[in-house]
């Protein structure tokens, strides 16, 4: 039991991590325009946001959600106690909140396949990238594909593919309008409380795919927060450290989204009653990141010679 727990929690910790960093590059970017003073402000209590009141409260909200007939109490005990009437209660919303949380994660995967500027790890990437205009098709048919058998089983499960899809497109918005704002976060049109501001909506607004993700792991809620709140603190440590080493993996990113992809597949199928060993998922979380690290280290060695 407690090897199954340390290999979950390294698990979420990892994925985290992987999956924020466009979160610590965005804010090493901001930080570099702003004063020692407000630096310090955002690490110490950017920090007890990030860990204690986003990825903290987040995944109760989540759960919650998943569970409309229990209040937001009753949610919160299930993490400290075995009362059964409630545990069992949780334990039947699995499917939905798995296949809403799966639906997202690999919407997020297709999005950034298909339309993102990114470093190719391979060439096929480049192929689908410039034929990106296909991911609203395909995106539309896989939920329709998605709702068709999900009515077979329950209307309500139709109802979480919808709104895991609906998720995504809302931070999804969020995300891009981050990207068009970034260049008044870099220049001196705004505030630096402004600035601490907005780097704390954006985390609130990254943190949400670490956080779906982690259910792919574990519905243990503390177990969720114990791994997200440490690869919190990782991804604050690259955003202190700077771009430099960050940069020095250029490849992460990559290994980021196929490990949220695959997430998100394994999710779905588990929402459909498929069922998969307690380590596959931090398996996957780090062969990906080590082969990732490995293409980055190989491109790192040639550009060198």
């Amino acid at each position: 039991m407690i090897l199954q727990i340390i290999i979950v929690v390294i698990g979420l910790c990892l994925f985290e991590v992987i999956s924020s960093v466009d979160n610590a590059v965005v804010n090493a970017h901001v930080l570099k325009t702003m004063n020692e003073k407000y630096r310090k402000i955002f690490l110490i209590w950017g920090m007890f946001f990030a860990v204690f009141v986003v990825r903290g409260l987040l995944p109760f909200i989540i759960v919650w959600v998943a569970n409309p007939a229990l209040s937001f109490l009753q949610v919160f005990s299930v993490a400290f106690s075995n009362d059964p009437a409630i545990t069992g209660y949780v334990e039947k919303s699995k499917p939905f909140l798995l296949l809403g949380g799966g639906v997202y994660l690999f919407f997020v995967f297709l999005g950034w396949l298909f339309l993102e500027e990114k470093k190719y790890a391979f060439a096929v990437e480049g192929f689908i990238h410039r034929r990106g205009f296909w991911f609203y098709a395909i995106a539309s048919v896989a939920l329709t594909a998605i709702v068709y058998l999900s009515i077979k089983a329950s209307p309500m499960l139709a109802l979480a593919a919808t709104i895991g899809a609906s998720a995504f497109f809302i931070t999804d918005g969020f995300k891009k309008n981050a990207e068009t704002k970034e260049k008044d976060l870099l220049s001196s049109k705004m505030s630096a409380w402004s600035k601490l501001i907005y780097l704390e909506i954006l985390d609130a607004s990254f943190s949400i795919d670490g956080v779906i993700g982690a259910f792919a792991f574990t519905i243990s809620v503390p177990l969720i927060i114990l791994g997200n709140g440490l690869g919190a603190f990782v991804v604050r440590e690259f955003t202190i450290r700077g771009l430099d080493l960050i940069n020095k993996f250029a490849y992460l990113k990559n290994g980021a989204m196929y490990s949220i992809g695959v997430l998100g597949a394994i999710m779905i199928s588990e929402s459909f009653g498929f069922e998969y060993p307690f380590w596959l998922a931090p398996f996957i979380t780090v062969s990906l990141l080590v082969f990732f690290l490995w293409l980055s280290h190989k491109e790192n060695k040639l550009l060198l010679k």
